[in-house]
């Protein structure tokens, strides 16, 4: 190979998401709704902020769908945490707790937020964030 000779570039692996969630059913829903659009993309779920924590090394997502409301760590200190963790990640609370306070504090540290509940237009919305 000459030095004016590039190989191609590898295609891009498919994106991975992170769903967490307390409610197993919220998990599956969003799942099938991610999956229906992008059959090829990696699904990872976790029930808590710290399986949350946990896996996202490992599974190095590139969009994160949390739940405010959960047992253990809340979905704002576990988005506050993934944000450091996962610098260029999309990460978005998607809750039913539509309080100005929650709106507020997500704004301030650099999380999407939308209303559950989970709809196919809403994961669209999401999933388009990562412009594939």
């Amino acid at each position: 190979m000459t030095s004016s000779t590039v190989p191609p570039a590898a295609p891009a692996a498919p994106p991975t998401v992170l769903i967490v969630d307390d409610s197993r059913v919220s998990r599956l829903v969003a799942r099938q709704y991610i999956l229906a659009l992008h059959a090829d993309w990696t699904v990872v779920e976790a029930a808590t902020g710290e399986e949350a924590l946990a896996k996202a090394p490992d599974a190095q997502p590139q969009l994160v769908l949390m739940d405010v409301n959960m047992p253990g760590m809340g979905g704002i200190a576990c988005a506050e945490k993934l944000r450091e963790l996962l610098p260029d990640a999309h990460i978005s609370l998607l809750t039913a707790n539509v309080q100005d306070a929650t709106r507020n504090r997500a704004s301030e540290i650099g999380v999407g937020f939308m209303e559950k509940p989970i709809t196919p237009e809403r994961i669209a919305r999401l999933t388009a964030l990562l412009g594939r």
